[in-house]
């Protein structure tokens, strides 16, 4: 079986697929730079436990990261707790199968690539990626699934987490998508410009995007933990994919490991 880690700027989310792609277990801890492979592992056996999961059938590990420095401690983790070298996302060797046209591809975030490849697996190209976490990204796939850039902005919960530290008098919030735009107190006025002008800022992007690649039907797929919260307040989303950065992993591992396989046959039969 298959332990796929996706590391992000806020949560790390651990699963384990089975040989058929199933997957058998998901879970998720707070990013915490400080934790060793030792707490990790501890924490996670436990939890696979509870599901019937024995660690010893777990054989292989990918990690996709966007915090470095915990990189050691997740590779420790596979390689003390589930006895295997965990492929690295971006790591000389792993083989993506798309091309990146960017200037630097070398800083582009792991999880962006990922979902890039996980989109274009499911629903084919040309794509819009939008990524609802501590940031929410914009990415843009062509027709070949090669991925193009895309654009940043604050993620829903650090902008207004920026507005209550910023301004005296407004308080910590919630999101959530508001009965009317139009707010009549506080809270209900801070909760209005955060959603609808999320809304805005997504439809605006889009259109901007699909005008720049002459496309006005490019298919926009939705990921992230706050993705719930747009879809059906935004027309222009197609799909709404929870599962995408995960099944990514699933993907890619497959991909390296054929090759792997595919390579260690060809020199067993070289003379």
């Amino acid at each position: 079986m298959l332990l796929a880690i996706d590391s992000g700027n806020t949560n790390i989310v651990f699963a384990v697929f089975d040989d058929a792609g199933e997957s058998r277990g998901e879970w998720r801890s707070s990013t915490n730079t400080d934790r060793t492979a030792d707490e990790f592992g501890v924490w996670l056996t436990q939890l696979m436990s509870l599901e019937d999961i024995d660690r010893k059938t777990v054989d292989a590990a990918i990690i996709a990261t966007v915090v470095p420095a915990t990189l050691h401690s997740l590779r420790m983790l596979c390689r003390r707790y589930f006895d295997c070298e965990p492929l690295v996302v971006g790591a000389p060797g792993v083989d993506l199968g798309i091309e990146i046209q960017v200037d630097q591809p070398e800083e582009v975030g792991a999880d962006r690539l990922v979902n890039a490849i996980s989109a274009f697996e499911r629903y084919g190209g040309p794509l819009i990626i939008i990524d609802f976490g501590t940031a929410t990204t914009f990415d843009t796939i062509d027709k070949d699934g090669n991925y193009l850039g895309g654009a940043i902005a604050p993620g829903i919960n650090l902008s207004l987490e920026a507005l209550h530290r910023a301004a005296a008098k407004l308080p910590r919030v919630a999101i959530g998508r508001p009965a009317s735009v139009i707010g009549k107190n506080t809270v209900a006025a801070m909760r209005s410009g955060i959603f609808w002008g999320y809304v805005g800022m997504i439809e605006g992007l889009v259109a901007r995007i699909r005008e720049e690649r002459g496309d006005p039907t490019i298919r926009v797929v939705a990921t992230g933990g706050l993705s719930a919260f747009f879809t059906d307040s935004i027309p222009l989303i197609s799909e709404s994919d929870p599962d995408l950065t995960l099944r990514g992993l699933l993907h890619i591992h497959r991909r390296n490991h054929a090759a792997a396989v595919a390579a260690a046959a060809a020199a067993a039969t070289t003379p």
